[in-house]
């Protein structure tokens, strides 16, 4: 256990209830398009559709949610959200007992669901630097990645499993026990954030805070530049992960036991990943560090589309293991940065901002894999959607990253020159 879970009881019931949510979210990521295939035999578009949906409300709801954040305190919207959440999960076995379970249910869920997580990430994201002191924030996104990891390798096995040995219902019913663990720990928090002070004068217009937000990403070379990469890179990912199962199940020829069980294996990088991501950024530069976890490491995706049965199983396995390193390690990178980098009162409305055109092109890669598995086959569909993944951070490699070995520290304010790098393109790292 890290210094800071063993010191900061706050941190630690934070960190305890993120775990316990993404828990739940990795066993439901495998679950509901297991249900799909296996028992609604839902054909390839709709299972994409089923992807799609969860991510959708990024693109309906995130802009005002981020100037919601920034008016409000941060821990009683991530109660609600996961109260939401709690309801939601705990009533799908109930009408699935009753008859009720199909493809348009499972979809308003998705929905619903997704309508509650673009509140608690938002939210969860602007709240923790103040729960942190800038000198531990490094160590606590870095706890905080390296167990959601975790948590992701344990739910999709037993996500697989659940399903296999016990049923759909058995699967989805467990989301609703880890939003209930996720709740009382957040209630169990006793650090109280001040309320928001926001700007002198009259309240402005949401749509003046959402433009606001906007032109924070659109003016700043640095954000630009990771929002640009993130949405692309979300595009590609999006897309061949939306037909995993349907190509390890219908292509590959896997049992949902076996296929919960790769993707746990898979899921390790994303541990390796997020603690790995301190040491390479203190060696390296945060910039080059970047450079090498989200455009080398994850050429590896080149290897999934080779999947076959037996030994070829590995393949899967090597492959989304270097994807999920790199991403990771290159999300504590940029939390860190965007943490320190962004004002805080305007923190919300980046991370919606950002998150908005991020997560917004999920909804679209997951449509764009099913329509290319439906048109070309689970197989070449792979193939192209996995070369889109090291293609997009060419973004990063023809952008103002390459030219230095660490991000900013602080956003330049007026009247003020900006942190500039040394004769080597160097910035110093916190605490070096």
């Amino acid at each position: 256990m890290s210094g800071l879970l063993r010191r900061d009881r706050d941190f630690r019931l934070l960190w305890c209830g993120e775990t316990s949510g993404k828990f739940g979210a990795a066993v439901t990521n495998v679950a509901m398009p297991l249900v799909a295939v296996s028992t609604l035999h839902a054909d390839t578009f709709a299972v994409g559709l089923l992807g799609a949906c969860g991510w959708l409300p990024w693109l309906l709801i995130g802009l005002p949610v981020g100037v919601w954040v920034d008016r409000t305190r941060r821990r009683p919207l991530m109660l609600s959200a996961a109260a939401l959440s709690l309801a939601l999960f705990a009533a799908v076995p109930v009408l699935a007992w009753l008859g009720g379970l199909g493809l348009g249910l499972l979809i308003v869920v998705a929905l619903l669901a997704g309508s509650a997580a673009v509140v608690f990430q938002t939210a969860y994201s602007a709240y923790l630097p103040t729960l942190l002191p800038p000198a531990d924030q490094a160590e606590g996104n870095a706890a905080l990645h390296g167990s959601a990891s975790a948590a992701q390798i344990a739910g999709q096995g037993a996500g697989g499993l659940l399903v296999q040995l016990a049923g759909a219902v058995s699967g989805l019913a467990a989301q609703a026990a880890t939003f209930l663990v996720s709740l009382l720990c957040l209630l169990g928090i006793r650090h109280r954030e001040p309320r928001p002070t926001g700007r002198a004068g009259a309240p402005r217009a949401l749509t003046a805070e959402v433009a606001e937000g906007l032109r924070l990403v659109a003016g700043d070379k640095w954000f630009r530049t990771l929002t640009l990469f993130g949405a692309s890179s979300n595009l590609a990912l999006m897309g061949y992960q939306s037909l995993l199962v349907v190509f390890l199940v219908r292509e590959v020829g896997l049992s949902p036991g076996v296929v919960g069980g790769l993707l746990a294996l898979a899921g390790t990088g994303g541990i390796a990943g997020a603690f790995a991501a301190r040491r390479l950024a203190h060696r390296l530069g945060t910039a080059r560090a970047m450079l090498l976890c989200e455009l080398v490491l994850p050429t590896g995706a080149l290897l999934i589309p080779l999947t076959g049965q037996g030994p070829g199983a590995l393949l899967f396995v090597a492959g989304s293991f270097c994807v999920s390193a790199g991403v990771v390690a290159g999300n504590v990178v940029k939390a860190g940065f965007q943490q320190r980098y962004c004002p805080p009162a305007l923190l919300g409305r980046l991370v919606a901002s950002t998150s908005f055109l991020n997560y917004g092109t999920l909804p679209l890669g997951a449509l764009l894999g099913g329509a290319l598995g439906g048109a070309l086959g689970p197989r070449p569909a792979m193939w192209i959607l996995t070369a889109g993944v090291p293609l997009a951070a060419l973004i990063l490699l023809f952008s103002p990253v390459r030219t230095v070995r660490d991000l900013p520290l602080a956003r330049p304010e007026a009247g003020r020159k900006p942190d500039t790098p040394g004769r080597d393109g160097t910035l110093p790292l916190p605490g070096r």
